[in-house]
């Protein structure tokens, strides 16, 4: 006979107003087991683990751990029965040592003295054995991302987990750091701890899981043990379809479209330089946080450079939006919902948002016919789902279906359709596989009708299937673009850590 469970969910209901996060969901965990739950953006995943770990409490259905019932909504409860949760966003205290992170909440507040002594040699033992070694009086604001997970993970097993969840793991490490965090995953798997693992990216779902839980619209859709899964499988069923392959088509690369040179911003950008090339996508790889942002801005015309130029098509260009806009430069912001959009505004309105003066006003007024019409054409050729057409409030879109409105928008702007220059900044983020799929399709299309294409991103994969050429952004510096295929996966990790390969771009 198989061993019992160690977690078991039966028929878990959760819901927020009319929607359903989670639809009688019932799953088990065995010991030593990597159950990996995958799903598009809404799927109802992070709502399911939040209720494992006691952030939610459940309509409905159940939870055991350990063959005891766990309380609903009891976070305290979840720990003490042995369940770690690590975030995608670390919650550590960056002004306190990693002891210090440790410890907090663990002993009493009756307690007179802190056993701190006791508690390092703990923490320093429980590091050695599972290979995550962090120095415990380390102050966490001025530790790399990979060492603050290993702080997240050591925090849980200080507190004796024996079931660990893992929400996007990888989504902000190196490869290398991404190695080595697969590593530790083996060691605590043969330790005999039993892992839940989130992940959008397929291949490290094959890689590391035993069994596989895939949910589609709240539902759980399909329980697979990994062996019978591949990429193709695995996709149809987070989205009930078939995904087709993006396929670049046949293009050259042309003249220099836009051209920096020397530009910096203190503590953000230092003396960088780039050309991108009419048919080509220049991508920009990166851990977040090092002037990758800033750098979007500039050559959207958000910010001036306080040294440096930029040239579009030849032409000295300033911080004024509207003055790139009209130059046919398109942009996809990283926050869509924050900078893409206004959300309270109806679709129709969004679509036309950034070029209405030009193209949909007359003398002050709206030209609402013909906006709407504008807007319809965008929506029929991007494939935007809106359950009120064009008066759709756009705040209810989907995170993909917004993300294609922009996308439309942006590469409907100039007026032969096809803009000089893109700025994609995280075109895929949070958005579900086939929308990704839909996005990389439309910015190869642009790049073969001859638009230039600056693509960043901190998902290697997308670089990788995109990316003509290559450069790494590290401390507000940029390396050399060098051809995709003269990059390899450890030389772009060493250079997002910072590792001096490849240098850096003074002339690109």
């Amino acid at each position: 006979m198989a061993p019992a469970p160690i977690l078991r969910l039966s028929r878990i209901t959760k819901r927020f107003g009319p929607l359903t996060a989670n639809d009688d969901i019932s799953l088990d965990l065995a010991r030593g087991e990597v159950l990996a739950l995958l799903g598009e953006n809404g799927a109802g995943k992070s709502t399911l683990v939040s209720i494992i770990f006691g952030h939610y409490v459940a309509d409905s259905g159940t939870i055991e751990a350990f063959g005891t019932p766990l309380p609903p909504g009891d976070p305290a409860a979840a720990i003490q029965a042995g369940i770690g949760m690590v975030h995608q966003h670390f919650t550590l205290a960056d002004n306190l040592s990693v002891l210090d992170n440790v410890m907090l909440g663990t002993e009493p507040l009756w307690r007179l003295s802190s056993r701190r002594k006791e508690a390092r040699a703990r923490l320093v033992a429980t590091g050695a054995r599972f290979g995550l070694r962090v120095d415990p009086d380390a102050r966490v604001g001025g530790l790399s991302v990979g060492q603050r997970q290993r702080a997240e993970i050591l925090k849980a097993l200080y507190r004796d987990a024996r079931v660990l969840i893992l929400d996007e793991p990888t989504a902000v490490l190196t490869p290398q750091e991404a190695e080595s965090l697969f590593a530790t995953l083996q060691q605590l798997v043969t330790e005999g701890l039993s892992l839940i693992f989130i992940s959008h990216k397929l291949d490290e779902v094959l890689r590391v899981s035993n069994r596989i839980a895939v949910l589609r619209g709240g539902k759980l859709a399909a329980t697979l043990t990994t062996s019978q899964a591949d990429r193709a499988s695995l996709a149809e069923a987070m989205v009930g379809r078939a995904i087709p392959t993006p396929l670049a088509k046949p293009h050259t690369v042309g003249a220099v479209a836009c051209e920096i040179e020397g530009i910096s911003i203190p503590g953000e950008l230092a003396s960088i330089s780039l050309a991108l090339k009419e048919g080509e996508i220049t991508a920009i790889a990166g851990v977040s946080g090092n002037g990758q942002q800033a750098l979007a801005d500039v050559l959207c015309g958000l910010r001036a450079p306080e040294a440096g130029t930029v040239r579009l098509a030849g032409r000295a260009m300033h911080a004024d939006p509207r003055a790139w806009i009209a130059a046919g430069v398109a942009r996809i912001p990283e926050d869509r919902h924050a900078v893409g959009v206004i959300g309270d505004f109806a679709l129709w309105e969004n679509a036309i948002a950034e070029h209405y003066q030009r193209r949909f006003a007359r003398r002050g007024w709206v030209r609402r016919l013909a906006a709407r019409s504008f807007a319809r054409d965008v929506m029929e050729r991007f494939d935007v789902r809106a359950a009120r057409g064009v008066d759709t409030t756009t705040r209810s879109l989907s995170g993909g279906n917004m993300q294609k409105l922009i996308l439309g928008r942006a590469l409907s702007s100039a007026a032969d359709g096809v803009p000089k220059l893109i700025v994609a900044n995280q075109p895929t983020w949070g958005v579900d596989i086939g929308a990704v799929a839909f996005v990389h399709q439309q910015l190869l299309d642009a790049c073969a009708r001859g638009a230039a294409v600056l693509l960043i991103s901190e998902d290697l994969d997308e670089i990788l299937a995109l990316a003509d050429r290559i450069a790494v952004m590290h401390a507000g510096q940029l390396t050399a673009a060098r051809p995709a295929a003269r990059w390899s996966l450890a030389e772009l990790g060493l250079a997002m850590a910072g590792s001096a390969h490849g240098e850096v771009a003074h002339a690109a």
